[in-house]
């Protein structure tokens, strides 16, 4: 399952940092993050829960970039 998330972020590093930061939660499979469009895309592994997975997503996030925000 795919799914696109909004997201407030100041630079591309930290864009790239939050992907980094999705891509090792457990759940997830696969992200992308676009500084240019402001969207978070995660591919989720097959029987995860988006939603308990997404707030780790955001948890692991905040730790590398205490500034973004994740529009669940």
């Amino acid at each position: 399952m795919k799914k696109t998330y909004k997201i407030e972020v100041d630079c591309a590093n930290c864009a790239n940092n939050m992907e980094d930061a999705a891509k090792k939660t457990p759940g997830v499979k696969d992200c992308t993050v676009s500084f240019m469009t402001l969207k978070m895309k995660v591919e989720f592994e097959e029987g995860a829960d988006p939603a308990a997975v997404m707030k780790e997503v955001y948890a692991n996030c905040k730790k590398v970039e205490d500034d973004c925000e994740i529009f669940l």
